[in-house]
């Protein structure tokens, strides 16, 4: 499955991000916390240097939070303060607001010390599409703004907004798109939902998802799907149970594979069967240290 990589959409997200630095205290960087490692962009690091940084994981309803843990250790080693929302029903955003002022708190005793005056800290988030950006946006400011420019044509002037009582966000963050050298990164993107369905296979997709199931929460897969499948079965016949139990069939008493493919991937994309990071802390540890 080969998934295409915008390098012209990038360069403009990093000089947007860029041009903004020198505006803002802190950055939020919003991650899926299902995929808190694969929903990263790769030059996030380089883009904004030494700023203090909050990595948001939003969608926490949807995570496993034993895993998500060990990422959350990964962050705070490296620096950030990572905390864990649900923005879709506006969970844990106080937290947000804390983490912020602990970011900065260096930062404001300087400027104290100083006998510069207090002020509100001033805050961008970063992120690539589709990670819930505008709904955390929306959340945080509490009414709904107008959309982020990520649309050809659409030009909006900058204005802070005001968060809680110490925070100021600014609305027209840079978008910056994931670059897919592995594919693998693309199929989690796009279980998740973080890339368009008509961008990629969905076959390679569903199986992705699929093997994952049978390999980390197989009984739940069963239950879920009133199935009995050996764990060890191909994955037609995986295809074939679900479809038939479900009634996904054509004419001639065939399993509509097309329908089978997108009930799985909606009941995984949607937590209907259970809540997972696809992003496994001791295998990507076991890759960066081969």
């Amino acid at each position: 499955m080969v998934i295409q990589w915008y390098p012209g959409h990038m360069a403009k997200a990093k000089r947007e991000v860029t041009e903004q630095l020198k505006k803002v205290d802190v950055i939020f960087e919003l991650v899926d916390a299902r995929i808190p490692f694969s929903s990263r962009n790769p030059m996030i690091d380089e883009v904004i240097q030494q700023k203090p940084r909050v990595v948001i994981f939003n969608k926490k309803d949807m995570a496993n939070l034993k895993e998500m843990e060990k990422w959350y250790a990964f962050f705070r080693e490296k620096g950030a303060y990572p905390v864990a929302v649900d923005a879709k029903h506006g969970k844990g955003l106080k937290n947000v607001e804390a983490a912020a002022i602990e970011a900065t708190r260096e930062k404001f005793e300087r400027e104290k010390a100083k006998g510069l005056k207090p002020r509100a800290i001033r805050a961008m988030i970063v992120g690539i599409p589709n990670v819930g950006k505008s709904t955390l946006i929306n959340k945080l400011a509490n009414r709904s703004i107008a959309q982020t420019g990520n649309k050809p044509g659409v030009t909006k002037q900058q204005q802070w907004i005001k968060v809680g009582k110490s925070l100021q966000l600014l609305d027209t963050p840079g978008i910056l798109w994931p670059k897919f050298e592995d594919q693998l990164i693309g199929k989690k993107l796009s279980l998740t939902g973080a890339i368009k369905d008509s961008i990629v296979h969905l076959d390679e997709v569903a199986i992705y998802g699929l093997e994952f199931l049978i390999e980390h929460d197989y009984e739940a897969l069963l239950a879920h799907f009133k199935i009995d499948v050996p764990r060890d079965a191909e994955m037609l016949a995986w295809f074939d149970a679900i479809g038939r139990k479900r009634g996904l069939l054509q004419r001639g008493n065939e399993v509509d594979y097309e329908a089978v493919i997108e009930a799985l991937i909606y009941d995984i994309r949607n937590a209907k069967i259970g809540t997972y990071c696809f992003d496994l802390y001791s295998e990507w540890q076991a890759e960066t240290n081969a």
